[in-house]
């Protein structure tokens, strides 16, 4: 008897600390079943890596393609790069389907020791090659009428062929692809009239008659000829790759930890972490009308540019879409004032920091920290993560509202974000609609355990209880064995 109490003495704690940190189990099985609800025609990358693993360099083609620099988009960290390499030489498929699941606070750690190592070769003289203009030159005044239609070339194709059927790019959307010389000439024109309070000739824009010298006036008078214009605060799951495998879509999400802890199925284990897609984050001008009918976008993207954009590719149906608020009217002119003074401060940054690593990505923020405050700014709150912008750069550009806005846009470089954010920031508000392997049933139990009040932040509270618990057992069977005795 008293050897059995020794032993309990001894085994306790292990027994109670090891289910208090026993992990639940990996996604590996939900990630089976979710293979059923994926799209049509569409697999995982782990997939097209399994099956291209023995293509003579093949590896180096995609991981050059993936980070070849400014042109391509570099976003991969010279860490985050080794690390992507390691999962596939070392051939850890599920851990390249939950790439990287690092926090906010480590892939900007990343950032930093970049910034040390990594710089570009511009100069202040040329940091306004972060923004497309067009044939409408900084230097030069002019004008556009666009009573007259676009002379800009149609939707060019430009998918690059890795070889093995693997293709890198995305096709035109047959919606929105036939707008696209109207579509290239209204974003090249609203950046040049973005412009003009920095520029040293002034630029405008005529319809009708009617002059407009800022993007926000451009609109009013589209507003006032009959035209019918929609700006849309949209979130997709952003797609880095844009790959293709024998015609098949490749599924390729940046996989970042929440913070938060996906419910246990079991009390006795450990919650392991939420691990979301980072999203896309972008505003979209829908325009109809009598003489304009584009779709322009807004967003600083992976390229370094905070600029408007056409948006006439073909989103991979597992991106998804939803749009977070809409906005009309006088709201939709004031979203286009706060979009075209953004695309002045990036500008104005960038002929700053010409060094920066990435063009700015992270150090200035990525797509949502833009986007997410100028929806504070309309909303009176953000929904969106993560955000790595480091504010104190926006004190280097001379709009004190464009840096009071940064300023208020929440942080994440430490504790978890507000989980409203987390999932404001997907796609779609029907999770069951998820279609990536073994995120939609995280998704669902981890919102419903935040609506009942039960979700809970990593190292929460209830490890260190259990290890007191275990402790107390562990001390009163030792009491239990010195009275015996």
């Amino acid at each position: 008897m008293r050897r059995t109490l020794r032993h309990i003495a001894v085994l306790a704690p292990l027994v109670f600390a090891s289910g208090c940190h026993l992990t639940a189990p990996a996604p590996s099985a939900a990630i089976a079943a979710d293979r059923a609800a994926m799209p049509p025609n569409t697999i995982m990358l782990s997939e097209m890596m399994r099956d291209l693993d023995a293509q003579p360099g093949f590896t180096e083609r995609l991981l050059a393609q993936l980070n070849k620099g400014e042109k391509a988009g570099a976003y991969l960290t010279p860490e985050l790069f080794d690390t992507f390499r390691k999962l596939i030489l070392g051939k850890d498929w599920g851990g390249l389907d939950r790439f990287p699941g690092w926090t906010t606070k480590s892939i900007t750690r990343s950032v930093h020791i970049a910034e040390h190592v990594l710089t570009n070769s511009s100069t202040s003289a040329d940091g306004w090659k972060y923004l497309d203009l067009g044939t409408y030159a900084l230097d030069k005044g002019g004008e556009e009428d666009f009573d007259r239609p676009s002379k800009l070339p149609p939707f060019k194709e430009d998918a690059v062929s890795l070889g093995a059927d693997v293709v890198r790019g995305d096709g035109p959307d047959p919606r929105l692809a036939p707008m696209r010389p109207e579509s290239q000439r209204l974003a090249d024109v609203m950046n040049r009239l973005a412009m003009n309070g920095v520029s040293v000739a002034a630029f405008t824009a005529r319809l009708g008659g009617k002059p407009a010298t800022t993007p926000e006036e451009l609109m009013e008078v589209l507003m006032q000829s009959g035209h019918q214009i929609t700006v849309a605060d949209v979130r997709y799951f952003a797609n880095f790759g844009h790959f293709h495998y024998r015609g098949q879509d490749v599924e390729m999400p940046f996989w970042i930890n929440s913070g938060w802890l996906v419910p246990a199925e079991h009390w006795w284990q450990r919650p392991r972490p939420l691990l979301v897609p980072v999203a896309h984050a972008e505003y979209e001008w829908i325009i109809t009308g009598p003489k304009v009918n584009a779709d322009v976008t807004f967003y600083f993207g992976i390229d370094g540019k905070a600029e408007f954009r056409t948006n006439d590719w073909l989103n991979q149906p597992w991106v998804m879409g939803r749009h977070a608020h809409e906005y009309r009217g006088a709201q939709a002119i004031e979203v286009t004032r706060l979009a075209g003074k953004f695309v002045r401060a990036y500008s104005m940054l960038h002929a700053k920091h010409p060094d920066l690593p990435f063009g700015g990505y992270y150090a200035l923020g990525v797509c949502q920290d833009s986007i997410g405050a100028i929806e504070m700014k309309m909303t009176g709150k953000t929904t969106l993560f993560p955000n790595t912008a480091r504010t104190e750069f926006f004190h280097d550009q001379p709009d004190e509202e464009i840096t009071k806005l940064m300023e208020a846009v929440p942080k994440d470089d430490g504790r978890a974000p507000d989980a409203e954010r987390v999932f404001g920031s997907l796609p779609t508000d029907d999770f069951a609609r998820i279609t990536i392997p073994g995120l939609r049933d995280d998704v669902q139990r981890s919102y419903a355990a935040w609506q009942r009040g039960a979700l809970h932040r990593a190292n929460w509270w209830r490890w260190r209880v259990c290890v007191a618990i275990g402790v107390l057992i562990a001390s009163i069977t030792v009491l239990t064995l010195w009275f015996r005795r």
